[in-house]
């Protein structure tokens, strides 16, 4: 365990960080915390993820990584995050609350890939 350094009553620590390390960050917290954020063992599955620094939009998808024989499953290729993200609507206001995540099938989101215009809310 590393140890503590004291903070004098004068002083302030500081950290700056760039879009490319913030983007590390927030991808690094989804993995870490994808069992709590999806509901999902993280060891059962992979994910796929895509950050628009022009619109500040961030996308993180989990799929499952294996089938019932135990046979990886590789996302689909023709699925493709960054045009996802741009074709539906926030899931979520917080990621403090439940309910965070909405339900696709591979099927879905093929579309939503090819798709060029926005998908409202149900």
């Amino acid at each position: 365990m590393k140890m503590k350094k004291n903070l004098s009553e004068n002083n302030v620590r500081v950290i700056k960080i760039s879009k490319d390390a913030l983007f590390e960050f927030v991808y690094e917290k989804f993995i870490e915390d994808q069992e709590e954020y999806f509901d999902v063992d993280p060891l059962e599955v992979t994910n796929s993820f895509s950050i628009d620094f022009e619109s500040n939009e961030f996308i993180f998808c989990v799929y499952k990584s294996e089938d019932e024989e135990g046979n990886l499953i590789l996302p689909d290729k023709q699925i493709d995050p960054g045009k996802i993200m741009k074709n539906i609507p926030d899931t979520t206001n917080t990621m403090f609350s439940d309910g965070r995540y909405k339900e696709f099938t591979k099927d879905e989101l093929i579309a939503l890939t090819k798709s060029s215009v926005d998908v409202t809310e149900e």
